[in-house]
């Protein structure tokens, strides 16, 4: 067993605090890597408050995890000591499904995921998974991905759940060169959808409530910017868009977007909101043959090829980088959407 310290939650109120556990010692198939860098994604603050039913406390939070391999088991292809690694939402599956067979391991037909914290560890019984926010981590090969030196780490990191979130989709509904895309919401995902749908080719427009974000959306590759509250904007889109990709996670009128859509258009949910939506229209949805979908993170097989893609086309999150110890007031912040787009701790701090 390896010593390791962390930062976690004690209870649903009460700030983090560090916090020291055993790691495995690496198997044979095993990576083992020092944390660099993790992000703070919006899933870490509604477990580590109990937003979500199951919490365990202690809780390790962190999912979007980059770092700096350690040591490699007998088996290991792929990875070396001093290389960069990275660990995203899952750590394990059942890897005999057939979504698990088919790359998709976040649809595990058996349901038999490992996520990278709070769920039952198969290889300590009794133990939870604890997440990125911790000085190291173990994880089978098979759920480990490899980073390019050519990036930051640091803004790297948000990609492993922010960035597969948006490209996963965009990239199973068909957005290429000549499609209308829409991105509703300028966050953590919002960002990273308008620079996925730019670089695909599509003609990308951000739908926005705030005005101040128009400058910022044109930067990151938004041909246009919609304020969604301006009903003649709005109509002016009506009936015209081949994918919209919605990333608000709270509850709000789908229709004022099926709506805008083209015959056979999709609007595409990866927002979680606490409360359920207004019910729909069933008629835009008839009258145009239109679809409401959703979609989970994305499969190992996938998020290597964003990375891979990420580091051709020189593509990262804009992140704001904290020591470990502001995590509380970063989640504060996170809920009054003040963060450009994303936080990442740079666990150097937590020693």
């Amino acid at each position: 067993m390896s010593n390791t310290l962390g930062f976690a939650a004690f209870d649903a109120t009460s700030p983090l605090a560090p916090f020291r556990f055993d790691r495995r010692e690496p198997g044979p198939n095993d990576v083992q890597f020092d944390v660099l860098f993790c992000g703070v994604c919006h899933s870490d603050l509604h477990t580590v408050r109990g937003e979500w039913a199951g919490t365990v406390y202690p809780c390790v939070a962190g999912h979007e995890i980059v770092g700096r391999v350690t040591k490699v088991g007998r088996e290991v292809t792929g990875f070396a000591v001093g290389g960069l690694a990275a660990v995203g939402c899952m750590v394990d599956s059942c890897g005999g499904c057939p979504g698990c067979r088919a790359g998709l391991e976040q649809y595990c037909d058996r349901g038999d995921i490992t996520w990278t914290y709070n769920s039952p560890d198969k290889h300590l019984p009794g133990q939870r998974t604890f997440g990125g926010y911790s000085s190291q981590i173990v994880v089978d090969q098979r759920f480990c991905l490899r980073v390019s030196e050519r990036l930051s780490p640091a803004a790297v990191a948000p990609l492993l759940c922010a960035g597969i979130t948006t490209y996963s989709p965009l990239r199973h509904w068909g957005v290429t060169a000549g499609k209308k895309v829409g991105v509703v919401g300028l966050g953590g995902l919002g960002h990273m959808g308008v620079k996925f749908a730019h670089a695909f080719g599509a003609h990308t427009v951000l739908f926005t409530t705030s005005p101040g974000k128009a400058e910022d959306a044109r930067r990151l590759g938004a041909d246009e910017v919609v304020l969604s509250k301006d009903a003649n904007a709005m109509a002016a889109h009506a009936g015209s868009f081949d994918v919209i990709l919605d990333t608000v996670a709270v509850p709000h009128d789908l229709d004022a977007y099926t709506s805008l859509l083209r015959r056979d258009g999709t609007l595409v949910l990866v927002g979680a909101p606490a409360l359920p939506h207004p019910s729909p229209s069933a008629g835009s949805l008839i009258g145009k043959r239109r679809s409401i979908a959703g979609s989970l993170i994305g499969g190992i097989r996938e998020t290597q090829e964003m990375l891979d893609f990420c580091e051709e086309k020189g593509i990262v999150s804009d992140v704001e980088v904290i020591p470990m110890q502001l995590i509380d007031e970063a989640y504060e912040r996170m809920l009054r959407g003040d963060v450009k787009y994303r936080f990442v701790i740079d666990m150097a701090s937590l020693k």
